[in-house]
């Protein structure tokens, strides 16, 4: 089979492009601009492109297949020549289904945790020796790459609500056809492709409607919104909630408890208990038992920027998290805050996103800092010029999030400069972003304030 990916640098694109060069396919692929860990990871399996731009030339008629990734525009001169040519045109989760359309397919949906929970399964499942494919959003340990693709008879997916590709606007997760989902809450996101709460909760409806007949869904029972639309859905499918399991914090360590037993677990929170029994729940169907899922979640430290820890000495903990939506900054400042309850908390996040960044959505964040002790929040200048968004100031942000102590920085030298003279005695500090905080190293962050 001979593929070629437009945008090949992206993060599940060049992920699948690896993914399809060691299943034995020729793959090449373009893209006009690469960063690494892409370009290393490229290059080790032989097929990072020489050079780079956009080259229709590469396009001819022995293609079988053409990946599209969504950072190609519609104009993209490689996707017009596969066009001309009448080549077969797949986004990226459409080819992840014909590579895995006789395979019992679980797929990972909701607008939080779905990193984690399609990490806790895979965890479970390499823990129980099953054989498996897998597609998941970050990197994890003990995984070479982020897809699998191979004869296995199981894939375990996490299914984005996000657009599938510049000429497919269906959200990825309706193309994987599941078998076994789970729904692990709903809170909106995404305004510039849904731009009312209800256009939002309607892809949810959808993605019930695309799970086979026969299939099962898993739902966070504790979210309202969700509950709702489970009660008037009316799919041919099981529909099942999961809740917070029993469970215990001593001395910082969050503690399942199970049948008379405890298990001590390297994650904490009620999102992260939460997601622990979605993942549970699946891997239930998958033929593990209870007992043998939390012995595996005793080795489980968590996916990357997922209440990752940085570094911590006896009085302070620094982590960093992918939070960026209201919903996601509240559950991980409350999980901080409930794991350590004598320690203060410096909570920074950086708002990064289109959606995030909409004054339209902005009013969506009132509130969602109040438990941190100090909140920042942070917008790189230069990304309203990169998104060619007309930028607000202080004062705008302040009254968005409700929260008149609010501590505002557009420069990330001076949000540098202000943690670094902080003292962090007796307080954690967290930082929120699915950016980069304008470039600034967070590791060394961590080391300079824990000397």
């Amino acid at each position: 089979m001979r593929v070629h990916f437009i945008a090949i640098g992206g993060s599940a694109m060049h992920n699948l492009a690896i993914a399809l060069s060691k299943k034995g396919f020729q793959v090449t692929g373009s893209d006009d601009v690469l960063f690494e860990p892409s370009i290393s990871r490229l290059a080790k399996h032989g097929i990072l492109p020489e050079s780079t731009g956009w080259y229709p030339e590469k396009l001819t008629t022995d293609i079988d297949a053409v990946i599209l990734g969504m950072h190609a525009r519609i104009d993209n001169p490689e996707l017009l020549k596969a066009q001309e040519l009448g080549l077969k045109i797949y986004s990226y989760p459409e080819y992840v289904y014909e590579q895995s359309k006789d395979k019992l397919r679980v797929v990972i949906g909701g607008s939080h945790g779905k990193t984690t929970i399609t990490s806790m399964v895979l965890h479970a499942l390499q823990a129980a020796g099953k054989t498996f494919d897998y597609l998941v959003g970050a990197q994890l340990e003990g995984f070479d790459t982020m897809v699998q693709l191979s004869d296995a008879p199981l894939i375990v997916i996490e299914g984005d609500e996000y657009l599938s590709s510049p000429i497919d606007r269906r959200p990825k997760f309706h193309l994987y056809k599941a078998n076994l989902a789970v729904i692990s809450g709903i809170a909106w996101d995404h305004i510039n492709v849904f731009p009312t709460f209800e256009d939002y909760t309607e892809q949810f409806e959808i993605f019930i409607r695309t799970i086979e007949p026969g299939g099962s869904v898993f739902y966070a029972g504790n979210d309202e919104v969700l509950n709702k639309l489970i009660e008037a859905n009316n799919s041919p499918v099981t529909k099942t909630a999961y809740q917070l399991p029993e469970y215990e914090v001593v001395n910082g360590i969050t503690s399942v408890v199970y049948e008379d037993n405890k298990y001590p677990l390297q994650v904490f929170g009620e999102h992260n208990l939460l997601n622990l029994e979605a993942a549970r729940s699946i891997c239930g169907e998958l033929g593990i038992s209870a007992a043998d899922y939390y012995n595996s979640m005793l080795t489980f430290k968590g996916a990357a920027r997922r209440l990752e820890l940085l570094g911590k000495n006896e009085v302070t903990n620094i982590y960093k998290d992918f939070a960026h939506s209201p919903s996601k900054l509240r559950a991980t400042i409350q999980a901080v805050k409930s794991q350590f309850p004598h320690r203060g908390l410096l909570a920074c996040m950086e708002l990064h996103t289109f959606s995030s960044l909409n004054k339209d959505f902005l009013s969506e964040y009132a509130g969602c800092m109040d438990e941190a002790d100090t909140a920042v929040v942070f917008i790189d200048a230069q990304t309203f010029v990169q998104k060619k968004m007309e930028p607000y100031d202080e004062s705008v942000v302040k009254s968005a999030f409700d929260r008149d102590d609010l501590l505002f920085f557009n420069d990330p030298d001076a949000l540098k400069s202000y943690i670094l003279s902080q003292d962090l005695t007796s307080k954690n500090l967290l930082l929120m972003s699915s950016g980069n905080f304008g470039g600034i190293d967070l590791n060394g962050l961590s080391n300079g304030l824990l000397k």
